[in-house]
């Protein structure tokens, strides 16, 4: 059944989460059961206030309480280890980072303006915010990767042969993904030296196919027989995307496709997968400008710069991922 007091005190659990991976609990977490003030001394914190934060780790199921008054983490909480699999631990660190706390606060704002309330906060956009800001822009980077890192085995084309240009693709998760299964494809990474400064360690298995280029996409795309654009699109209004796609259409060889896989609104609020579109669209107006589109608005998006859609996928592991296929017309 649904809270709206629960709903309203949810940012309360969000900090908890942020409070406690910032301090490195989930490491200690995993080594195995401790009191709070062994706890307290490993982290530099105040034990009394620790166990309560610690207490509120268990009412979260993040942690469990070992009689007497000892902690460990659960099966739940593993993910916010560093080096999990599937962690999330850098995503948490950004949605709870102050500089991203106070963007969510000026949502009001946003919404009576129209304007990104990033901008509105901290003057400037989200991107040129991090480019002044490493700390912030390397747990960025680590938390698009590993949201990369959630579908990346997922995305479905037949890549044999074909050289693949991953644009805006950061550390090159999806594209090592692409290259370990398809090993007669060559890849291209491209992306700023910022978003690339890991890339050599993820696609060291495949480095004899791949090459890295740093640059802007909005200035040149290199050229390819396929281009993948992983969550780019969603970041930027229309205008800004189309400029970007005429520039993927150019590079575009002949018979060659684009691949955007990005978040599909659906037409229905009530589809399954509704909850994480939306509330990834409001995300959105609060740090970028852009939107997440309907499949109608991306058919209209990609025809505006010259590209045909040809497929529209599968959702991507019961997300609402798709990969839209389009050639150029």
């Amino acid at each position: 059944m649904k809270n709206l007091s629960a709903m309203a005190f949810g940012f309360a659990g969000s900090q908890i989460l942020y409070a406690a991976t910032k301090l490195g609990l989930p490491d200690l977490l995993a080594r195995g059961p401790a009191d709070a003030e062994t706890l307290a001394g490993q982290v530099g914190a105040d034990p009394g206030a620790l166990r309560r934060l610690l207490r509120a780790l268990v009412v979260l199921d993040v942690a469990i309480e070992i009689p007497p008054a000892r902690y460990a983490l659960s099966a739940f909480g593993q993910p916010l280890r560093t080096g999990h699999p599937r962690s999330i631990r850098s995503s948490v660190l950004l949605l709870g980072d102050p500089d991203t706390w106070r963007a969510w606060g000026a949502l009001t704002e946003s919404v009576r303006t129209g304007e990104t309330a990033w901008d509105h906060v901290h003057g400037r956009p989200l991107f040129e915010h991090l480019a002044a800001a490493p700390g912030l822009s390397a747990v960025f980077n680590t938390a698009m990767r590993e949201g990369t890192g959630q579908v990346a085995d997922l995305v479905d084309f037949d890549f044999a042969g074909k050289t693949v240009v991953d644009v805006g693709g950061g550390n090159g998760t999806l594209l090592a993904s692409i290259l370990a299964r398809h090993p007669d494809a060559r890849g291209l990474l491209f992306d700023s030296a910022e978003g690339t400064a890991d890339a050599a360690h993820v696609l060291a298995g495949v480095a004899d196919r791949c090459r890295i280029e740093n640059g802007d996409f909005f200035d040149a795309v290199p050229d390819g027989d396929v281009i993948v654009l992983k969550g780019i699109l969603h970041d930027w209004d229309d205008g800004t995307c189309v400029r970007l796609l005429r520039g993927c259409r150019k590079a575009l060889r002949p018979g060659g496709r684009l691949l955007v896989v990005e978040p599909v609104m659906p037409e229905s609020l009530g589809a399954a997968e509704a909850a994480g579109v939306v509330m990834s669209d409001v995300a959105m107006l609060v740090y970028t400008g852009g939107r997440e589109r309907t499949r109608p608005e991306f058919t209209a998006l990609l025809a505006a710069a010259g590209f045909v859609v040809t497929r529209v996928g599968e959702c991507l592991g019961g997300s609402a991922i798709r990969v839209v296929e389009a050639a150029g017309d």
